[in-house]
């Protein structure tokens, strides 16, 4: 990390009730918020060139820790000028910390108050992930925003079992802030709690009473119903300091991400739109569309007619149809862009409705488009 870059800061240029507009100062530079992460686990989003994402207007993607020291090392990484100049990405980066890998590849980890011990998923080599070097690990990596090592509960847990979770993620949050040697990577620390509003407040409480440079919501979107994420998620948005960025970690649809705007969350991260393209489903206005449906096979109709992406304004539902189906590499190229472009635009209309103080009504039409399309669509093919 260059020792002359900027230090990280957040602004806040306007607010409409809880939702507001930002602005991330990074050492690879600002990112306005409302923002939205495409995730780029192993510093590679899917499908997509780093130009291609820029030009989009994504000025930041979200890679993984855990991932990139496991191949090609965070060494190795950090000897090539850092993770941004190694993939090739002007913006800015943020690195989860391993986490959620935890919980995800639990068949090949146990985990103790020093840390994570893993079993690599691609040679069976021990690797263990604790605060210290997950932090010397982004360090490495030349993160512009590192994550603190948390412990995602899993859903369900018992409630006894996410107070001892939500308790380690503090114990590790503690030392992740003393392991912190680079003053100009950001530092966020992660709430945890599952389902329970009292372990929600409990983590709240120590998190923030820790000096992060922001702070996320974490252990959502992760099994539990939709109405129990949402209200976890207000419930903790609530409690995070209003001066500094706030981020709902792995959340998701567009719905939900214009209700998590309502609540105050300034940053986002989702692999849906880049997975469900790969998987022939892209978010349109009038709501999801899977192409593999017999439906698209003579359709000359754009995917989305509201939508001025290059999928959009060259190809019709029949041609991608066709190509899905032949197992065609430009079906997942065309589908991610699309739906990357509509996420993308969807925070930028987000940040125009709140900077006029019109983010209700946006929000509220919006998801009503998107959820009529759906209720329509269902109901042809029920």
């Amino acid at each position: 990390m260059n020792v002359n870059a900027p230090k990280f800061s957040f602004v806040i240029h306007a607010t409409d009730g809880d939702a507001r507009i930002g602005r991330l100062i990074t050492p690879h530079g600002e990112v306005s918020t409302p923002a939205f992460m495409p995730v780029g686990t192993r510093a590679a989003v899917k499908a997509m060139a780093p130009d291609e994402l820029w030009a989009m207007g994504y000025r930041m993607v979200l890679a993984n820790a855990y991932h990139l020291a496991v191949r090609p090392g965070a060494e190795l990484v950090g000897q090539m000028g850092g993770i941004a100049r190694f993939m090739g990405f002007r913006g800015a980066i943020l690195t989860d910390s391993g986490g959620f890998q935890a919980m995800s590849l639990a068949r090949i980890n146990s985990i103790g108050e020093d840390g994570i011990r893993f079993r690599s998923h691609l040679d069976g080599a021990p690797l263990t992930l604790t605060p210290e070097s997950a932090i010397e690990i982004q360090q490495a990596l030349g993160a512009d925003i590192m994550m603190a090592l948390d412990e995602c509960t899993p859903y369900p847990a018992e409630h006894e079992r996410a107070r001892q979770s939500l308790e380690l993620t503090a114990r590790w949050a503690e030392r992740c802030v003393r392991a912190r040697t680079s003053p100009s990577q950001a530092l966020f620390g992660i709430a945890q709690g599952s389902v329970y509003p009292d372990l929600r407040r409990n983590s709240a409480r120590q998190i923030t009473s820790l000096p992060f440079d922001g702070y996320a919501a974490g252990g959502l979107s992760v099994g539990e119903p939709k109405a129990a994420m949402r209200e976890m998620a207000a419930l903790t948005v609530a409690l995070l300091p209003a001066d500094r960025p706030r981020y709902l970690m792995g959340v998701g649809t567009p719905q939900d991400l214009l209700a998590a705007i309502a609540m105050g969350f300034d940053m986002f991260d989702c692999v849906l739109p880049t997975r469900n393209a790969r998987n022939g489903a892209a978010f349109t206005s009038a709501g999801r569309v899977s192409i593999k449906q017999a439906v698209h096979t003579r359709d000359e109709s754009p995917l989305d007619p509201r939508c001025d992406c290059r999928c959009c304004t060259t190809f019709s539902r029949a041609y991608l149809r066709h190509l899905f189906m032949a197992g065609e590499i430009l079906a997942a190229r065309a589908l991610t862009e699309h739906n990357l472009h509509f996420y993308g635009r969807l925070m930028r209309e987000a940040q125009a409705a709140i900077a006029s103080r019109a983010y209700k009504a946006f929000a509220a039409y919006t998801t009503n488009l998107i959820e009529a399309g759906e209720s329509a669509r269902n109901g042809k093919t029920n």
